[in-house]
């Protein structure tokens, strides 16, 4: 009898803790939604209520403050990327390059961005979260950097962080400042450039 009652009492539990984080994904993919549309400024906590289904009190259970969410919410765009591994320095370059080219117009984590940086410039948890972001985008680009060090196909002496900034910064340039094309033309040619200066 004492083992049924334990197995019983355990039951509701798993379907609690299923429920519980049903509720916390559907409040964060509905706040990527809104920082998708709106960005940080006109975030809201009762939009996220209307359109999500759960209910304030839920949400503030889980996220104390607005900013919680949000920053919450955003650490989804720190997604970690396969580094590829075609046998060269320069395919491997090009296959990230290309992949971040793709998705610099379209994917929702492009449309947030900027207004996280903006926030990022006054708040200090937003400026960890950004970096943190920062870092995720360019850690496949430094592996492969890294790797090419350790088979002799760059210098032990070269500066990977230069490196990579001027292969994501003219990406990031046309993306938000020029409004150019970020075509396979332009991302080639950047290749070529910063791989011939090393």
């Amino acid at each position: 009898m004492v083992t049924s009652s334990k197995k019983s009492e355990r039951v509701p539990s798993a379907k609690s803790n299923r429920r519980v984080e049903r509720s916390r994904q559907a409040v964060l993919t509905t706040a990527f939604e809104l920082l998708s549309e709106g960005g940080v400024a006109s975030f809201s906590v009762d939009e996220v209520v209307r359109r999500s289904g759960v209910a304030k009190t839920t949400i503030y259970r889980h996220w104390p403050t607005r900013e919680a969410l949000v920053i919450d919410a955003c650490s989804r765009m720190i997604a970690e990327q396969e580094t590829p591994d075609t046998g060269s320095l320069e395919g491997d370059v090009t296959a990230i390059l290309m992949e971040i080219a793709r998705l610099l117009p379209t994917a929702n984590w492009s449309f947030v961005l900027p207004s996280i940086i903006d926030t990022a410039e006054r708040n200090p948890e937003f400026a960890e979260i950004h970096s943190r972001i920062q870092r995720g985008h360019a850690a496949p680009l430094r592996e492969v950097l890294q790797r090419a060090v350790g088979k002799g196909e760059l210098s032990a002496h070269a500066d990977v962080s230069t490196i990579v900034a001027a292969l994501l910064g003219p990406l990031f340039y046309r993306r938000w400042f020029s409004r150019e094309p970020i075509d396979n033309q332009f991302v080639k040619a950047i290749i070529k450039r910063v791989l011939a200066s090393l």
